[in-house]
């Protein structure tokens, strides 16, 4: 958005004339919000560009970590930005709300408070670490403070009366344990389908390999130079497209590997070893699970006994 409506509607159409026609492709951002005026989203409407926010919980939680430099909250001009999006002539281009969990803040209060904002999707993610540099509060043992906090949000969500919004973990576990296939690199073992092409035209991995060490996210590719195809083929994105025989020894043995998958891939890293390692959340995924799975497993009995 810093760049400018404009510039992102020029952006989409000059993508959208060079490629192929029987190519389908879905424009998003992600922002903070605070420049989703109607102004701005009158530009993105016309060129049908998904817009994702960033809101860190109840408004005391989300000013201690997203400040202006000045250290003012950010929290009143990105809930005002929410609520122009969610308004009739925008809500198609809601896509939903991302939200880095903050074992601080309340998981049910900030549960209720996301949900106020009537998002489609709701993504609560995993702050970004590993065994070398751990999140905070994952210590190297059993405790699992961070399921604890998503069993919280999930008791609520799924025993909801009312409409609610879909959360991306909650429903590809679920999917998983119906026998699906996962649509996420968080669980499961779906292959690695995303290139990022930054925007000195270098092509990339995630992003969320940067957490793990500089350059971690490097694979010397340009587009000036190279076909995506060429992507495909780069050691590093071929590993992870290999399924259960691309993980841990210790996760190719568990009994919920297909499940979990070991865990988002930037976080299984440890300087040393790499990312042959399970996930620095290992426990807190196992105990998420189980608690999803007993659920499901209490469910599905009266079915299963018919």
């Amino acid at each position: 958005m810093l760049a400018g409506a404009d510039f992102l509607a020029e952006l989409a159409a000059t993508i959208r004339a060079a490629v192929n026609p029987k190519c389908n492709i879905d424009f998003s951002l992600q922002t903070n919000g605070i420049l989703l005026t109607p102004a701005n989203l009158d530009v993105i409407l016309r060129h049908n560009i998904g817009v994702g926010v960033s809101l860190d919980g109840i408004p005391a939680d989300h000013d201690r970590r997203r400040i202006y430099l000045d250290g003012r909250g950010s929290y009143q001009e990105v809930a005002k930005g929410l609520r122009v999006l969610a308004s009739p002539p925008y809500r198609r281009l809601y896509r939903g709300i991302l939200t880095t969990i903050d074992l601080d803040a309340d998981p049910v209060e900030t549960y209720r408070h996301l949900v106020d904002f009537a998002p489609p999707l709701v993504d609560l993610l995993l702050p970004h670490g590993n065994w070398s540099c751990p999140p905070p509060r994952r210590t190297p043992d059993e405790a699992t403070p961070y399921a604890d906090w998503l069993v919280a949000v999930f008791d609520q969500w799924y025993h909801a009366a009312s409409p609610r919004p879909r959360i991306r973990i909650f429903e590809e576990i679920i999917h998983l344990l119906l026998g699906g296939a996962s649509r996420a690199e968080s669980v499961g073992l779906t292959p690695s389908t995303l290139i990022v092409v930054e925007t000195d035209g270098s092509l990339e991995q995630v992003d969320a390999l940067k957490s793990a060490y500089d350059g971690a996210a490097a694979t010397g590719l340009h587009v000036s130079r190279n076909p995506f195809g060429d992507a495909l083929r780069h050691p590093a994105i071929a590993s992870r497209q290999l399924g259960v025989a691309g993980l841990s020894k210790e996760c190719q043995k568990c009994p919920i590997v297909r499940i979990c998958g070991g865990g988002y891939y930037p976080h299984r890293y440890r300087s040393g070893s790499g990312f042959n390692n399970p996930s620095v959340y290992c426990p807190d995924l196992k105990t998420l699970i189980a608690h999803i799975s007993r659920q499901m497993t209490a469910d599905l009995a009266p079915l299963l006994s018919r």
